[in-house]
């Protein structure tokens, strides 16, 4: 999983890199994603992890941030940026779209609709960090993607009634980081905070931090098999790839592909606390990358 291949800004823009950033190695569950529904593709993934977490920092910090490691991916070619974090997503992702210049992907959109199209109830629940339920993003996202279900007609009666529940979850990501997936203290705190929501009846739960898949088992059984875990890497994976369609940005090489990755933090840290969260196997090659040189005005 390495590859240090540059791209010069005269290649072919179909042949550049999808660029990935998250606050630290939780988005590298999207990247899986990514990997699975598109081969062919190069991807530069930045984990800011010398900042993370963003879930308690402000949304000016936030917004500050996410543009500078939009800045250094854009220093990198890519073709596209995916925001692979909930709470630069909820923050930030207007701001990027509006200064990127190449298409922007965020992760609460697609998880959005897949929870409305999945509740049988119209009860949905929401876990995330404090600055992602904050903002009032993911519940507005879900109620804009109910209203377009009930105009055209699909999940109506579910719908009718909509109840969006978030709650934050902030011990959640520090679990998922140091390996407490299967760990009784986190079925304990998982209990603490999802009882509202499991007794509330929600039959769909957003994991609504790319941290929270990694536990996925525990938040399942306290949640018990009647509710759908809602896991946005995949949908994202799907826009990504629709976008890349429709914008005529799919690749058209079917040569050398290149993984590359960057770390704001110790490259032998995130390398050695990666392999999960990409399902196995880590990457190699990952090199440190200070993001705050990446300010406007500031020269790389």
């Amino acid at each position: 999983m390495s590859g240090n291949q540059n791209f010069s800004a005269e290649s072919d823009p179909r042949n550049r890199p999808i660029g990935i950033f998250d606050s630290g190695i939780g988005g590298l569950t999207v990247l899986r994603e990514i990997w699975k529904a598109l081969p062919n593709e190069s991807t530069v993934y930045f984990g800011d992890s010398g900042r993370y977490p963003y879930g308690t920092k402000s949304h000016d910090n936030i917004v500050q941030f996410s543009l500078q490691n939009m800045r250094f991916l854009l220093s990198r070619n890519v073709k596209m940026i995916v925001i692979a974090c909930n709470s630069a997503s909820a923050h930030a992702g207007d701001e990027v779209r509006r200064q990127a210049g190449v298409p922007v992907i965020e992760v609460i959109s697609p998880g959005a609709e897949q929870a409305a199209a999945l509740t049988r109830n119209g009860i949905i629940g929401i876990s995330a960090t404090r600055a992602t339920v904050t903002s009032g993003l993911y519940e507005s996202a879900i109620r804009e993607a109910a209203d377009r279900m009930i105009a055209v007609g699909e999940n109506r009666e579910a719908l009718r009634n909509l109840s969006v529940l978030p709650v934050a979850c902030p011990l959640f990501v520090s679990l998922a980081e140091e390996g407490y997936w299967n760990h009784p203290a986190t079925k304990m705190i998982a209990e603490e905070y999802l009882s509202d929501i499991r007794e509330a009846g929600a039959d769909v739960l957003v994991l609504g931090c790319t941290h929270y898949p990694l536990l996925g088992k525990i938040i399942g059984e306290v949640m018990g098999p009647e509710t759908i875990l809602v896991d946005s890497g995949a949908s994202v994976a799907q826009k990504v790839r629709q976008t890349l369609f429709e914008t005529g940005l799919s690749r058209s090489e079917t040569g050398t592909i290149s993984y590359q990755f960057f770390t704001s933090d110790d490259p032998e840290m995130f390398e050695h606390r990666a392999g999960p969260f990409l399902g196995g196997g880590k990457p190699s090659g990952t090199r440190f990358v200070s993001a705050e040189s990446f300010s406007e005005g500031v020269k790389p």
